[in-house]
């Protein structure tokens, strides 16, 4: 393997996890009687929807990673099945503990997360998670995707409601640029039906101080992110990070992010990376 070729390091987040709920609970104690019903991006949640979701993930969490606790293994025979699954446990959470009083969901919350910090604390980032990250294809990860898989849930929900409510406060490069590292290795896997000359490149750029660029390298039967090309590139695609985090969890329609990205050369190519997901449901 070249140097050009190299594959993309890992990203280790367990660290960030007391900082950036702590900052949740904080946020989430500021919280006036109207801000816990004000509309987020997300079509379905309110504010206290979001929270209770926050709340219900990481509890359940703790009891799969640390005590090993599954109340249910359904069938899951594709990624349809699978995200019907989970629409249904996030949906049951939410029903029970948007029940709860903003206090005593914040107090609950505030020992959840501790939990589920001391959790990922706990893992070593090399071994295999208990679940892949099927968002970026893959049947099993290691525990250091899995926890930044969790923690981009984490940043992405609360910012769900600082933008609610008007509280910015996270997006810094220090805990949304991991967020975007994460989210982009589902590029790969977003692009495996889309094909282009073997050893050239398309390059994603996020703009803005948390951003960066991300090299998308089509080898001869595959897409892989590589540290530094060399080769020729065929597509590059611009996009603010104020609108990154939305457009890979659904937070923003196509046509809206469209018309603040900034894609040069192969325009089909450049546009793919707009439909990419990188949430499970």
């Amino acid at each position: 393997m070249s140097r050009h070729t190299e594959p993309l390091p890992p990203i280790l987040t367990a660290h960030l996890f007391p900082k950036l709920d702590g900052m949740l609970i904080e946020l989430l104690r500021s919280l006036g009687p109207e801000d816990w019903e004000k509309q987020t991006v997300s079509p379905r949640w309110k504010v206290k929807e979001v929270a209770a979701h926050l709340l219900d993930t990481a509890l359940r969490g703790v009891s799969i990673g640390r005590d090993g606790y599954v109340a249910e293994t359904p069938r899951i025979s594709s990624p349809a099945d699978l995200a019907l699954f989970i629409n249904r446990l996030n949906a049951d959470g939410v029903s029970v503990y948007r029940r709860l009083s903003p206090a005593v969901l914040t107090t609950l919350m505030e020992v959840a997360a501790k939990l589920l910090a001391e959790l990922h604390a706990s893992r070593d980032p090399y071994a295999t998670a208990p679940y892949g990250v099927s968002w970026a294809g893959e049947e099993k990860s290691a525990n250091w995707f899995d926890t930044t898989r969790e923690f981009t849930e984490r940043w992405h929900h609360q910012q769900q409601i600082r933008l609610a409510v008007n509280k910015p406060g996270i997006m810094t490069r220090e805990l949304y640029y991991p967020v975007l590292d994460c989210f982009l290795r589902a590029l790969p896997f977003t692009y495996r039906s889309i094909s282009t000359q073997p050893g050239t490149y398309a390059q994603v750029n996020i703009s803005g101080e948390c951003g960066g660029s991300w090299y998308l390298y089509r080898a001869d039967e595959m897409w892989q992110l590589i540290k530094e090309p060399s080769s020729e590139k065929v597509a590059e695609t611009t996009i603010p990070q104020e609108i990154a985090w939305r457009i890979f969890t659904k937070g923003i329609d196509r046509e809206s992010a469209l018309s603040q990205v900034k894609i040069a050369g192969d325009v089909k190519l450049g546009q793919h990376v707009l439909g990419m997901i990188s949430i499970v449901a």
